[in-house]
């Protein structure tokens, strides 16, 4: 066993709130594993902070009217207090800007410079004439060369999914004036992760496959399957820690370069002169936790930086989850699809531990989950109301009722080791089986209560003493609930230690000992509360963030007469359509233009069923040179119109229109 333990969760971006997708991604499970470290006894660091650098937050800032520091400083405020009031008990919740973590990164990039790590290139990237700057990735968007989204950004579309460099991008131009960008010479320092990956990556993420998650394990696997490439750890910025060497004017760390060192900072912060003991002794284990959009981050490039460094401990476990959908579609902060954690704090007082039981039920740990109100307020009701408020109730309104509330001088019937599951499930890090060996503390008891029926047994004198043997065994079942409850619903857990009368669990069920008044746990949801969030969730207006602005983007340039007539755009209709196997957002449809029939592949599974677009008619551009996509040849496109809150209609004809007609 370690002599300590570093627990990280992945840094939230703080150009805006946290929503409950990021609690299912990181902060729960990384909160539940720390109170379960700490119950046991271990020497626990638990760090986070806010990541507040890179091109997203610059435009924000641009789009707002305020400075970048302005933006980080209101949404740290947010984020940090949301955290705190959910429970999630951090040692210490940094910041990037903070003098200590430019002095850390700096210090950190230095030791790689010296140690001639870089490789010092000269490339061709994009440049915006107008705006007079070089454009990062997400200052570029464009036609994706994979699914023809409109409004891909530079470095991953965010219709189907795929990572890319902006010079694959159809039609790319730049956010800032909407202009096309001409590519112009600049220098970056790279990080020569196929070096890396040959000398040290293959074979320590090799010994990894028995330790970390399959999910986690196989997706690094396809990284270095395809061959890692060296990767540029500096930007063309003037938002970032700025880069420490000689001839690096205006650059700036790449902001995935400095967001781990974040995790260093915040133990300094927190440790002081004892942080190395945390980094550098190899009596320490550290676990990240985050989403699995960040796993590359975590096992392949961090780890790779800290290698290249020397001296630091490697991560022993990235126990990464999947993605928490809602209500059935994708969490888009753009379109504000989503459950704010500061809204729902705010709407919901008092009501943190209904979220987080609900949320550890379906945590995403091997595949995608989804949440709705619906489920919540069922799991609320019939589980955490019906099962585990109930039980502790009775069992303190029986105390009172037949003992004055005193706990009886009674025999303890033997109990299962409610420990042993749960030890077991947290262990490897399956938090969801975790919560289940929990409830069934509360099962068990409910059904011991109603076996033993206490309330019968009172009616006649001789059963006396078992009245009191089911009583007092009964209170120590509550009390083994509020103990686990520390790791799992901590508000609960303190309210059933006020239940008790007792100041901490270390205190034993004593012969005698008055408890304390019954208080409910928890409150049934109504169905009318569970309605108004839908129909907030439905009504919600998307967040004022670029990509909604792509409706009022500038037009494009002017083109002659001679280059219209070049396309052949004709009304079509679909025949047939089906989902792209292994895919969430690519339809496989067919198409009758009038003198035969034409397939194309679609990006818009998201917002159209297939059965629902069956004889549709559509604007169909037919001489589009054909792509393969998925196995599928995809002959021409469907064009579409994008609404301001990011939903897709199809142009279409006023009336029905014979197939293969010319638009002209």
């Amino acid at each position: 066993m370690p002599k300590r333990h570093l627990i990280t969760c992945a840094l939230p971006y703080a150009n805006g709130p946290i929503h409950i997708g990021h609690i299912a991604g990181c902060f729960l499970p990384s909160d539940i594993h720390h109170r379960y470290l700490k119950m046991k006894g271990l020497d626990v660091l638990f760090v986070c902070g806010t990541d507040e650098h890179g091109v997203p937050i610059t435009l924000n800032a641009k789009k707002e009217n305020k400075s970048p520091q302005q933006v980080v400083n209101e949404n740290h405020a947010i984020i940090a207090k949301s955290l705190s009031k959910f429970g999630i008990q951090f040692d210490r919740f940094s910041r990037t800007t903070n003098q200590l973590h430019h002095e850390t990164a700096q210090d950190f990039f230095k030791t790689l410079h010296e140690n001639n790590v870089f490789k010092k290139i000269t490339s061709e990237q994009f440049y915006d004439q107008e705006a007079k700057q070089f454009l990062a990735d997400r200052y570029i968007i464009g036609t994706c060369p994979n699914c023809s989204y409109e409004n891909a950004y530079g470095d991953q579309c965010e219709q189907c999914g795929r990572t890319s460099n902006p010079k694959e991008l159809l039609n790319p131009k730049s956010v800032l004036t909407g202009n096309k960008p001409v590519l112009k010479e600049t220098t970056n320092w790279y990080l020569p992760l196929d070096s890396i990956q040959e000398e040290f990556l293959d074979d320590w993420v090799n010994n990894q496959k028995d330790r970390w998650k399959s999910n986690v394990y196989g997706q690094c696997k396809s990284w270095l399957n395809d061959g890692l490439k060296p990767r540029a750890m500096t930007r063309d910025l003037d938002w970032g820690v700025n880069v420490p060497i000689q001839n690096a004017n205006n650059k700036v760390m790449y902001v995935w370069f400095d967001a781990p060192i974040g995790y260093i900072t915040a133990t300094k912060e927190v440790a002081g002169d004892q942080w190395t003991k945390w980094w550098k002794d190899s009596e320490t284990e550290i676990t990240h936790f985050l989403g699995k959009d960040n796993i590359v981050f975590h096992t392949i490039i961090f780890p790779a930086m800290l290698h290249a460094h020397g001296g630091f401990n490697l991560p022993t476990n990235v126990p990464a989850n999947e993605f928490l959908n809602l209500e059935g579609n994708k969490i888009s902060t753009s379109r504000n699809h989503a459950i704010w954690l500061h809204e729902y704090l705010k709407e919901f007082p008092d009501k943190t531990d209904e979220l987080r039981y609900v949320i550890n039920s379906i945590l995403p740990e091997t595949k995608d989950a989804d949440f709705t109100w619906k489920d919540y307020q069922a799991k609320v009701n019939n589980e955490l109301v019906a099962i585990l408020g109930n039980f502790v109730n009775r069992v303190i309104i029986l105390t009172h009722k037949y003992f004055n509330g005193k706990i009886p001088d009674g025999n303890l019937d033997s109990l299962p080791d409610f420990s042993a599951k749960i030890t077991a499930a947290l262990d490897q890090f399956n938090q969801r089986q975790g919560l289940e060996a929990f409830m069934e503390i509360a099962r068990y008891g409910n059904k011991y209560l109603q076996d033993t029926a206490p309330w019968k047994l009172i009616k006649d004198d001789d059963n006396q003493q078992n009245v009191a043997d089911c009583i007092l065994t009964c209170l120590h079942v509550v009390h083994q609930i509020g103990l686990f409850g520390q790791i799992f619903l901590p508000d609960t857990s303190h309210k059933i230690l006020k239940n008790l009368n007792l100041k901490s669990y270390e205190d034993k069920i004593a012969i005698g000992h008055n408890i304390g008044e019954s208080k409910l746990l928890f409150e049934k949801v109504e169905d009318d509360v569970i309605e108004r969030q839908i129909i907030k969730l439905n009504q919600k207006t998307p967040i004022n963030t670029f990509s909604q602005e792509q409706n009022n983007q500038p037009l494009k340039p002017m083109i002659q007469y001679d280059d219209f007539v070049k396309l052949d755009i004709r009304v079509a209709t679909i025949t047939a359509a089906e989902k792209v196997k292994k895919t969430d957002r690519l339809l496989h449809i067919t198409l009758d233009i009038g003198t035969e029939t034409r397939e194309v592949v679609s990006g818009i599974a998201e917002h159209f069923a297939p059965e629902d677009i069956i004889g549709k008619q559509v604007t169909y551009l037919a001489n589009l040179a054909p792509r393969t996509l998925k196995g599928i040849e995809s002959n021409g496109m469907i064009l579409m119109a994008e609404n301001v809150d990011g939903s897709l209609r199809f142009v279409s004809p006023d009336e029905q229109t014979k197939p293969g007609s010319i638009i002209s």
